[in-house]
C-alpha cells in the first residue's frame, strides 16, 4: 500500500485586522494561526515602505557648534545626524500630542 501526504487543512484568510482577536496566551495564539492566515495584501498594507512623495525636503539653519553636537551624538550612536534629527522631532511630537 502507497503512503500519501495528506493534504493540508485550508487555512481562513484574515483580511482585517479587527479580525485578529486579542489573545490570553501564547497557546491560544498558536492555536490560532495554525488554522488561519493573512492575507497577502494585508501584509503589504501593513509594511511601511517610505516613498519620495511622503518626504518633503525643508532648511534649517543651525548654530555651527550645536551641528557640531548634534553630528558627534550621531556618530556615537551610529545613525545619520539627519534621522537622529527626524527621530528627535517624531518623538517630541508624539509627547506633545498626549498632552
Amino acid at each position: 500500500m502507497e503512503k500519501t501526504n495528506p493534504t493540508p487543512p485550508q487555512l481562513e484568510v484574515i483580511r482585517s485586522w479587527k479580525d485578529v482577536p486579542v489573545f490570553d496566551s501564547d497557546e491560544a495564539e498558536g492555536r490560532f494561526w495554525a488554522a488561519h492566515q493573512l492575507d497577502a495584501r494585508l501584509m503589504q498594507q501593513s509594511v511601511h515602505r517610505p516613498d519620495v512623495r511622503e518626504s518633503t525636503t525643508i532648511t534649517l539653519r543651525f548654530d555651527p557648534r550645536m551641528l557640531s553636537r548634534i553630528k558627534r551624538i550621531a556618530r556615537r550612536r551610529y545613525l545619520n545626524y539627519q534621522s537622529m534629527i527626524k527621530q528627535w522631532l517624531s518623538e517630541r511630537m508624539e509627547a506633545e500630542m498626549k498632552d
